[in-house]
């Protein structure tokens, strides 16, 4: 009996981004990896509830979310593996975080 294959998601934080555009899904024998830009918060939240209607079983978020962003997703996906690659100085983001960028702290 074939076994099914797993569906993991990388979500990462880019300024214009568009979700429904800027995406691929790398597809191997044990499993299918999607990656997805999203340009806020908003829109990740949204992207991963998509996700997991899909099947995703585990999503990692990019460095550029803060612990704050991070919150949000696993929120919104309870039940759904949620992991993040972790750095408070994002390059991209002129050395903040997702929540300083996005203003939701100092």
């Amino acid at each position: 009996m074939a076994t099914e294959k797993m569906k993991l998601a990388f979500v990462f934080w880019a300024p214009g981004a568009d979700p429904k555009k800027h995406r691929a899904v790398i597809s191997l024998d044990s499993m299918d990896f999607h990656v997805v830009a999203v340009p806020d918060y908003d829109q990740a939240v949204e992207v991963s509830r998509n996700l997991v209607k899909q099947g995703v079983s585990a999503i990692e978020l990019c460095g550029g979310f803060g612990n704050l962003g991070i919150a949000r997703v696993a929120e919104a996906v309870k039940g759904t593996l949620v992991g993040a690659v972790k750095f408070d100085s994002c390059p991209p983001l002129g050395g903040k975080s997702g929540d300083q960028f996005f203003g939701l702290c100092p």
